[in-house]
C-alpha cells in the first residue's frame, strides 16, 4: 500500500513542483482590489494600488462569483493615458490577459468604449455592450525591452476601466515564429472540442493557464453548422503533450468525431480577415479495432488542391495518444471560418478533432523617437502627476501634455508644462528634442539659467514667464530660424537683451525682469513688445462687458419671440448652447408660399403631414412638411421636433432650416433630399432602378447608424429616436443616408436609465421590451436599426403576411430562423445576385440578429454596431478588388479567395499566405 500511495503521490509532487516553478513568472492583478488572495485555482492575485492610480469600485453580477471580479478600477474620460507598467525577461515570451466587467459600477448604464493599447501599439478598442458580460482580451508577444506597459485611453463613452490584469511567462519555443519581432498575436480563439462541461480549461490543468473555451458554450466564437453523426467521447488515460504547444493532457482527452463521416463547423473570427497563425491538434483517443483506419482530409469546395492533404494521427503522431499538432505559422484568414474535415475512401472511422487554436497577427508599431529622452524627463519628477502617465509619449495616442508629428516615428512637437510645479532647472533633455515646435514652461519654479535650445532647430513659441530663472539671455536664441515668439516676463534675468534677437522680428516679452534691459542701440527693432497699460486695460474690459450685455439682451428678445410662438423654452440645451437654438429660422407663411409656387409639388407625406419641394431665392432647395393634425398631440410633436432639430447637427441627419406658425399652420423646413427615402429604394416605386448593391447598402447602414450614435452621444441630455424606419432614412445624391423626422425623439434623463414613455414608434420596428414595460432606452433604438439591417440584407420589408411564411409575420422572427440554422442564402435579396461577400453578409447578419434581443441589456450599443458595418465593409471592399482582378499587394494575398478560406494546412501542402512578401512554410509538429 506504501508503494502505491508513493506512486499516486509522485506524480502529484512533480505537478506542484512545476506550479511552483511557473509562479514566478506570472502576475494577476486585481484591479481596484484590496488584498492579497489565493483563487481556487491555486493562483495568487494582489491588487494593483502599487502600480497604478484611479477610482476604485465594487460591483455585484449574479452570474460571477469569483473575488478577482467583484471590483474593478476606473479612470476619468479625459486625454490621458493610464498605463500598467509590467516587468517582463527580454526574449522571452508571455501571454497578457485583460478582462472586463462592467458590473454598472458608476450607476450611470452608460456602456462604455475605451482603446487599449501595448507599449506603441493599438491592441484593440473595448466595447461593453452588457454590464454583465465580461470581455475578455489576450495578446501573445515576445518581450524586447525590460518593462511593458499596458495603457487605456480615449474613452468616447463612459469611463475607461479594467477588472483584470494578468501576465503568464512561456518557457522555450511555444508560440515562436519568425514574425515576432515585429508581430503579436492577438488570440481570437482557444476551442476545446468534446468537452464534457461549459467550464473553461484553465491553471492548474494548463500550467501556463491558457483558457480553453468549451465547444458546447456558444458564445464560444459562435460554433455553429455541426454536421449530424457529431460525437463527443474522452478518455482519462495519460496523454503525451510533450511537443509543439503543449497543449493541457484535459483538453487532449476529450474530442468530437464524426460518427457520419464528417465534422463540420462555421466560426466568427473577431478581427479578421487578416493574417494569423493557426494549429489543429489531434491525439487518438479510442480504441479502435485492429483493422479500422482513420484517415480524413480537410474539405474545401472550391479548393480541391488543398483537399489532397491526408491525416492519420496515428502515423502522424508516430503513436496511439500522442498529440499531432498540424498548421500554419502563416495563413490568411476571413472572418467566418467555415471548415470541415471528412473521412477519406478507405478510411473505416470518421475523422476526430480535439482542439484548434487561431491567432490573429497584429502589427507592432514602432516606438515614437523621442521616448528615452521623455523617461529621463518625467524620471526627475516620479511624485508628479503628469509624470505618472505611461506608454509611448505618442503612440498611439499622445500623453495628455505632449502633441507630435504625424509621421510613422513620430517626433515630439509641442510640450505643455504650464503650471505643473516644476523646480530646478530646465531640463536638459527638452533641449535634445529637435521636432520641438513650441514649448510652455511657464507658472513653475524654475530656476538657473536658459539653457542652449540650439538642439531644437524648429522651436516657434517659447513660455518662460512666470518662473525664478536668472542669468543672461543666451545669444544662442536668436540662432534659432523659426522662432516667433518669446515669453520671458517676471522672472530674475539680467543684462541686456542681444541685438541680434531684437532684430529677428518675433513677438517678445521680457516685462518684470527689473535688471534685464534692451540693447541702449535698439531703437529701430521690429519686435512686438507686449505692455497694455491700465487705462487701455479698462477700456477693453468696459467695451466687452458692455458687448456682452448686449448679446444677453439680444438672446432673451428672441427667447421671448420663441415663447410667443408657442415654442418650449431650451431648458435641456446641448453642447452647442443656446446658439444652437437660435439658429432655427422663422421663416413667414408667404416665403413658403413663394418657395414651392403656392405649394404646387407635392414629394411625400406621412403620418405627420404632406411634403412639398421648394427653392429659396438664393437658389437654395428645400422640403416643406406641412402638419396636418393641429390636435394638442400634433402640436406637442411639431413643438418637440423643433426643439430637437434646433440642437442637433451632424453631416447623417438631415439639416433643418426652420419653422413657421401662421394663420394656424405648422410648418417645418428642411433641406431638400433628391433620391427619396431607403424604403422607396427597397420596396417602393424606386425599386426597378434602385442598383442598390451590397457595399451601397452596408455605406447607407453606416451612415444612419452614424446619426443615430451622435444622437445617443455627441448630445447632451442624449436623444432617443423612437422612429427609426427605412421611411425615415433619406438619401442624398451621393446615395449618402440621412436620419429624419424626429416627431417621436425623446430626450434622455441624466443619470436614468431608461424614459418612462407612452408607447409610440412603427409596428414591426417597435421594441417588443418597451412595448411592455414602457420604459424608453438607446436600446429601443438598436432594435429598430437591427430590423432596418434585416430588410438591407432581405430586401423584404418588416411586416408580411406572405412573405415570411405561415409561422412567421415579421421579419425578424423568419430571418432568425434561417440565420440560426446556417441558412443565411434563404434569406439574402436574390437581387444582389452573387456581388457580396459570404462572410460580409454573415457579420451584418450576426450582428442583426443581437441588435432584436428581446431584452436590451442584451442587445449592443449603436457604436459597436457601426464597428462590425465597418469590419463588413471592409471585408467587401477587399472582396470587391479581387473580383475585378486588382493587382496591389492586397489582392495578389487576397483575403477572400476560394483558395484561402480559413485553411489549415496539415502537414504536406506547400501553399502559404505570406506577411510581408516573407514566406513561412506549414508546420506539422
Amino acid at each position: 500500500m506504501a508503494n502505491g500511495g508513493l506512486l499516486i503521490l509522485l506524480p502529484l509532487l512533480l505537478l506542484m513542483d512545476f506550479i511552483t516553478a511557473q509562479m514566478p513568472g506570472f502576475v494577476s492583478l486585481d484591479c481596484g482590489g484590496k488584498e492579497n488572495f489565493t483563487d481556487i485555482t491555486g493562483l495568487n492575485w494582489t491588487p494593483d494600488s502599487s502600480i497604478i492610480e484611479g477610482e476604485t469600485a465594487n460591483i455585484t453580477v449574479s452570474n460571477e462569483l469569483r473575488e478577482q471580479y467583484t471590483t474593478v478600477r476606473y479612470f476619468p474620460a479625459d486625454d490621458r493615458k493610464y498605463c500598467y507598467t509590467l516587468n517582463v525577461v527580454t526574449r522571452t515570451r508571455y501571454l497578457v490577459r485583460a478582462t472586463f466587467l462592467y458590473g454598472n459600477f458608476d450607476n450611470n448604464n452608460v456602456y462604455p468604449k475605451f482603446d487599449i493599447s501595448i507599449g506603441p501599439t493599438h491592441w484593440n478598442t473595448i466595447v461593453i455592450s452588457d454590464a454583465n458580460t465580461m470581455e475578455s482580451q489576450e495578446l501573445i508577444f515576445l518581450a524586447t525591452e525590460p518593462t511593458i506597459s499596458i495603457c487605456l485611453s480615449n474613452a468616447t463613452t463612459g469611463q475607461p476601466f479594467i477588472s483584470t490584469l494578468e501576465l503568464r511567462q512561456f518557457n522555450g519555443s511555444l508560440y515562436m515564429t519568425e514574425f515576432e519581432n515585429h508581430y503579436f498575436l492577438s488570440v481570437s480563439a482557444r476551442i476545446n472540442f468534446g468537452s464534457d462541461s461549459d467550464a473553461p480549461v484553465r491553471y492548474p490543468d494548463d500550467p501556463y493557464d491558457r483558457i480553453w473555451q468549451s465547444d458546447s458554450v456558444k458564445k464560444a466564437n459562435y460554433l455553429v453548422d455541426v454536421a449530424p453523426g457529431t460525437e463527443k467521447i474522452s478518455t482519462t488515460l495519460p496523454i503525451d503533450v510533450s511537443n509543439g504547444e503543449r497543449p493541457p493532457e484535459k483538453v487532449m482527452q476529450t474530442a468530437v468525431v464524426g460518427r457520419n463521416g464528417s465534422l463540420t463547423y462555421r466560426l466568427n473570427l473577431d478581427g479578421f480577415p487578416a493574417f494569423g497563425w493557426a494549429f489543429t491538434y489531434f491525439a487518438e483517443i479510442e480504441d479502435l479495432a485492429p483493422s479500422a483506419v482513420r484517415k480524413f482530409r480537410l474539405v474545401l469546395p472550391g479548393a480541391p488542391e488543398l483537399s489532397k492533404p491526408v491525416v492519420n494521427i496515428q502515423e502522424n503522431a508516430q503513436g496511439k495518444y500522442r498529440v499531432y499538432e498540424p498548421g500554419y505559422y502563416n495563413v490568411s484568414f476571413p472572418f467566418v471560418l467555415s471548415f470541415r474535415f471528412g473521412k477519406t475512401s478507405d478510411s473505416t472511422e470518421g475523422p476526430l478533432l480535439n482542439a484548434m487554436e487561431i491567432n490573429k497577427y497584429l502589427r507592432r508599431t514602432d516606438g515614437s523617437l523621442d521616448a528615452p529622452l521623455i523617461a529621463a524627463l518625467t524620471s526627475r519628477y516620479t511624485t508628479a502627476n503628469w509624470a505618472q502617465e505611461g506608454g509611448d509619449p505618442c503612440l498611439p495616442v499622445p500623453r495628455s501634455w505632449i502633441s507630435c508629428s504625424s509621421d510613422p516615428q513620430p517626433r515630439i512637437t509641442s510640450i505643455k508644462l504650464s503650471n505643473m510645479n516644476l523646480t530646478g532647472g530646465i531640463p536638459s533633455e527638452l533641449t535634445k528634442l529637435n521636432g520641438l515646435v513650441k514649448l510652455f514652461l511657464d507658472g513653475n519654479s524654475l530656476n538657473g539659467p536658459i539653457p542652449d535650445f540650439s538642439g531644437c532647430p524648429d522651436l516657434e513659441t517659447i513660455h518662460l514667464e512666470n518662473n525664478q530663472l536668472s542669468g543672461e539671455l543666451p545669444s544662442s536664441l536668436a540662432n534659432l530660424p523659426n522662432l516667433k515668439e518669446l515669453y520671458l516676463q517676471n522672472n530674475l534675468l539680467s543684462g541686456t537683451v542681444p541685438s541680434r534677437l531684437l532684430d529677428k522680428g518675433l513677438t517678445l516679452n521680457y516685462t518684470g525682469n527689473n535688471n534685464l534691459h534692451a540693447y541702449s542701440n535698439s531703437g529701430n527693432h521690429k519686435n512686438i513688445i507686449i505692455g497694455v497699460s491700465v487705462g487701455a486695460a479698462i477700456l477693453l474690459i468696459a467695451t466687452i462687458v458692455s458687448w456682452m450685455l448686449m448679446k444677453k439682451g439680444k438672446k432673451q428678445q428672441a427667447k421671448k419671440g420663441r415663447l410667443e410662438l408657442g415654442l418650449p423654452s431650451q431648458k435641456h440645451v446641448s453642447s452647442f448652447g443656446d446658439a444652437a437654438a437660435d439658429a432655427a429660422h422663422c421663416f413667414t407663411l408667404s416665403e413658403l408660399e413663394e418657395a414651392t409656387k403656392n405649394f404646387e409639388r407635392k414629394v411625400g407625406s406621412g403620418g405627420f403631414g404632406v411634403v412639398y419641394y421648394g427653392k429659396l431665392n438664393d437658389g437654395k432647395e428645400i422640403a416643406v412638411k406641412v402638419l396636418t393634425n393641429n390636435s394638442f398631440q400634433g402640436k406637442r410633436e411639431f413643438s418637440n421636433e423643433v426643439s430637437l432639430l434646433s440642437r442637433i447637427h451632424h453631416r447623417n441627419l438631415v439639416q433643418f432650416f426652420g419653422y413657421c406658425q401662421e394663420d394656424g399652420k405648422s410648418i417645418l423646413v428642411y433641406e431638400f433630399i433628391h433620391k427619396g427615402t431607403l424604403k422607396e429604394h427597397l420596396h417602393g416605386p424606386l425599386i426597378r432602378e434602385r442598383g442598390i448593391n451590397w457595399i451601397k447598402r452596408l455605406e447607407i447602414a453606416e451612415d444612419a447608424a452614424k446619426g443615430i450614435e451622435y444622437l445617443h452621444t455627441g448630445c447632451v441630455p442624449s436623444i432617443i429616436h423612437r422612429d427609426l424606419k427605412p421611411s425615415n432614412v433619406l438619401l442624398d445624391k451621393n446615395m449618402r443616408a440621412k436620419v429624419s423626422d424626429f416627431g417621436l425623439s425623446k430626450l434622455a434623463v441624466d443619470g436614468a436609465s431608461h424614459v418612462s414613455s407612452i408607447v409610440r414608434g412603427t409596428v414591426g420596428y417597435l421594441d417588443p421590451e418597451y412595448y411592455i414595460s414602457q420604459q424608453l432606452t438607446e436600446k429601443s433604438d438598436v432594435y429598430s436599426f437591427g430590423v432596418i439591417l434585416l430588410e438591407l440584407i432581405s430586401g423584404q420589408e418588416a411586416i408580411s403576411n406572405v412573405n415570411f411564411g405561415v409561422n412567421c409575420r415579421n421579419i425578424v422572427q423568419w430571418a432568425k430562423l434561417h440565420i440560426e440554422s446556417g441558412n443565411i442564402q434563404g434569406i439574402i435579396d436574390p437581387a444582389l445576385r452573387n456581388g457580396y461577400d459570404i462572410q460580409s453578409m454573415w457579420k451584418i447578419a450576426e450582428k442583426a440578429l443581437i441588435c432584436v434581443q428581446p431584452h436590451g441589456s442584451m442587445r449592443p450599443s449603436i457604436s459597436e454596431v457601426i464597428k462590425d458595418i465597418q469590419d463588413a465593409l471592409s471585408i467587401e471592399k477587399g472582396a470587391e478588388a479581387a473580383r475585378e482582378g486588382s493587382s496591389d499587394d492586397v489582392s495578389k494575398h487576397s483575403l477572400h479567395s476560394p483558395t484561402n478560406l480559413g485553411l489549415l494546412d496539415l502537414g504536406m501542402s506547400d501553399h502559404c499566405l505570406s506577411i510581408d512578401e516573407s514566406i513561412s512554410r506549414p508546420s506539422a509538429r
